[in-house]
């Protein structure tokens, strides 16, 4: 079950110092993005390659990368501007990555996302790369790196092919202390798995029968023993948990389960029914680490009432997941006391976010080029 996009477009911060894979963890995601059109922010000044494109100290510019993606080299005094260009409808973006530079303060980023008047946007985490054979080091020359660990909802220990397994246990488990309920994942070249990110696109990204083969197409085949196309079974990394339910929740019992939610689980998604809490609307749900987020929306006539949601997450117990849930079913909610829910619904509603406003429309004249409207901005 994967539940409708929502209108809104996560914005993932991509964070780590010098060397430690970011931008290659980038590449990765657009070269394995399954059709999903991304727009990269670059907030950095030194030169970086992105695919076949490259990007030279071009602050304030905005290039295209082929295949639906764009990419921004930007000042963050900039942001707000970019951001604003590319939840365009014409740019059709589904997600948008934020590459910090090596020595930006990421929280200060994540605190600009999450203050932004900009209703086209979601928080979609933030992601912290550590470079596992140089962690110790890093740590000497830049001890805010655990400043930055603590504030991350997923961290990624890359480059952990080149220290021994002892040595990469060890790593784990220094980095799970310093970065609390964070997921951690180990990662080689980058390569994790994007669904861990954002949702592939529903629609596929070309609508023409007949198309332009793409850099996506050809590194895939060119890749040597399918390693792009599968990258060692990245899934292994991650676990994804499924939950439906027919009752509804009891808000009470739910927020419960989401204000415990277990360390390691880093995204849940989907759709809440709180059935006499709310009988008119179903609840869009959206957590990333420990941002959370409810959009109310009206049940769609004949629409089945069901709680559905997916939980992604590293090192976490299937089963037990599984089983709060369940215990978040409401028990005689028909006869439940309507003063005792409606309180119980408060704790709902103080993560209520509402709808993003409709897209505005274009002129019938206006070009859908997000290049051209990039230079509009």
């Amino acid at each position: 079950m994967t539940p409708p996009r929502t209108p809104q477009i996560p914005v993932v911060v991509l964070a780590g110092f010098l060397g430690s894979g970011k931008t290659t963890l980038l590449n990765h995601l657009l070269r394995n993005r399954a059709g999903t059109r991304i727009g990269v922010i670059v907030n950095d000044f030194g030169a970086i390659e992105i695919d076949a494109m490259t990007v030279s100290g071009q602050v304030g510019s905005t290039v295209s990368l082929g295949n639906g993606c764009l990419c921004c080299a930007v000042d963050a005094s900039e942001l707000d501007t970019f951001l604003e260009t590319l939840t365009r409808p014409s740019a059709r973006l589904d997600v948008i990555v934020i590459e910090a530079s090596g020595l930006a303060e990421p929280q200060e980023l994540v605190r600009m996302l999450l203050a932004s008047d900009n209703p086209h946007i979601l928080y979609g985490g933030l992601v912290e790369v550590v470079d596992a054979a140089e962690f110790g080091r890093t740590r000497q020359r830049h001890p805010e790196i655990d400043r930055h660990l603590a504030v991350a909802d997923l961290v990624v220990l890359n480059k952990t092919d080149r220290v021994g397994e002892a040595e990469r246990e060890r790593l784990r488990a220094v980095v799970a202390e310093l970065s609390g309920p964070a997921a951690v994942i180990s990662a080689v070249h980058g390569r994790i798995d994007p669904e861990f990110l954002f949702d592939p696109a529903l629609r596929p990204d070309h609508e023409d029968k007949v198309r332009q083969l793409t850099f996506e197409d050809l590194l895939r085949e060119e890749a040597p023993d399918g390693h792009e196309g599968h990258d060692d079974h990245l899934h292994a990394s991650y676990e994804s948990v499924d939950f439906t339910s027919d009752i509804p929740m009891d808000p009470r019992r739910f927020m419960e389960f989401l204000d415990s939610r277990p360390d390691g689980l880093y995204r849940i998604k989907g759709f809440a029914d709180f059935g006499a809490g709310d009988r008119d609307n179903t609840y869009a749900l959206h957590a990333v680490g420990r941002f959370l987020r409810f959009v109310p929306r009206p049940w769609a006539r004949g629409e089945q009432r069901l709680t559905q949601l997916v939980m992604i997450g590293a090192g976490i117990d299937a089963a037990a997941l599984s089983a709060g849930l369940a215990a978040c079913r409401a028990d005689g909610g028909e006869r439940a006391d309507a003063a005792d829910v409606e309180r119980a619904m408060w704790g709902v509603l103080r993560y209520v976010q509402e709808q993003a406003p409709e897209p505005e429309v274009f002129d019938a004249h206006e070009t859908a080029d997000p290049r051209e409207a990039a230079a509009e901005a």
